[in-house]
């Protein structure tokens, strides 16, 4: 299993049973509107970040941003209940 696919599972774990102390659960509210609103912003926080350290040409920062900009992206995904493999077989699509 790839880590990104692990990742996914838990954040959809996450999702469904709302662990105590879980950021995950904390952003993704029963109040639908309200949960992607919160995970709306930092989608376009962490994309402001890795801009940021792309101009400053700070290769860990870009990594560091671009694992958290990626994370969030899964967030909403599996929030909105899309799955892992949807995602992967639009990748495979656009390879074509």
């Amino acid at each position: 299993m790839d880590v990104l696919r692990e990742v996914y599972a838990i954040i959809q774990q996450r999702i469904k049973e709302k662990p105590e102390g879980s950021y995950v659960a904390k952003l993704t509210t029963d109040d639908k509107k309200k949960a992607i609103n919160k995970i709306c912003e930092k989608i376009g926080e962490e994309a402001t970040e890795l801009i940021l350290a792309a101009k400053d040409n700070n290769k860990d920062e870009v990594i560091y941003e671009s694992a958290d900009l990626i994370f969030h992206i899964m967030v909403l995904l599996a929030y909105l209940g899309i799955e892992y493999d949807e995602l992967m077989a639009e990748f495979e699509r656009r390879k074509k």
